[in-house]
């Protein structure tokens, strides 16, 4: 992404802060679908000794209403950094490898679950779409579980703070390739007093997770 040249919205570097602001709300969504799947029934996707593995069938929590609920969560947050930067060979390049790699995934994991659970995994497909989430009945789904902030912080504050830092980063950048110098100073220190405070977050999160103060029951 760095590599390539951002461009204005519109023209206009200064129309460009709508952009960004919108940005950052599709990355906050893509946030916020995975705070939602860690801290209701979450299960990790990760497999084990870098094969996919599935001890049981979810299909609770977000998983009712989206087959790959984190995976969509990683697709916003590229798209919502993307947008910030504006670049089209960002987006060609970016939304290109992410996108196949995700979908490459998620085939993988779909045909491993099919063969292991079979009939019932061929229903749940029926029923929920791999990518774009259902709303309906969302509600019951968060009044029927007892949301894990710990677990959630435990398991989320590195990402939080990798995407966050580099919004950051990425709207300074932008500043120093088409502002002034002025508007770049005033970039910056901005940029350094935001990410100061996330790194006073992170560490937070850390030292509580490292203390066992984040203990729960995943």
């Amino acid at each position: 992404m760095l590599f390539t040249h951002p461009l204005p919205w519109r023209g206009d570097a200064r129309a460009d802060a709508v952009l960004d602001a919108l940005g950052i709300c599709i990355a906050l969504a893509g946030q916020s679908m995975r705070v939602l799947v860690i801290g209701l029934a979450y299960i990790q996707r990760g497999g084990k000794n870098k094969r996919i593995a599935g001890d049981e069938l979810v299909t609770d929590g977000m998983f009712a209403h989206c087959r790959h609920p984190l995976y969509l969560g990683n697709f916003l947050l590229l798209l919502g950094l993307l947008m910030v930067w504006n670049s089209p060979a960002a987006y060609l390049l970016g939304l290109s490898a992410v996108g196949l790699s995700l979908f490459a995934m998620a085939y993988a994991e779909e045909s491993f679950l099919r063969r292991k659970f079979g009939a019932p995994y061929a229903a749940y497909c029926r029923q929920v779409n791999a990518f774009v989430p259902n709303p309906r009945g969302l509600r019951s789904t968060l009044a029927r579980f007892q949301f894990d902030w710990r677990r959630v912080i435990r398991k989320e504050y590195g990402t939080t703070f990798s995407w966050t830092t580099t919004a950051v980063l990425l709207v300074v950048l932008e500043h120093a390739v088409w502002s002034n110098g002025a508007d770049l100073r005033g970039a910056a220190i901005a940029g350094v007093s935001v990410w100061l405070c996330l790194a006073v977050l992170w560490g937070t999160a850390r030292w509580l997770k490292k203390s066992g103060r984040l203990s729960s029951n995943a």
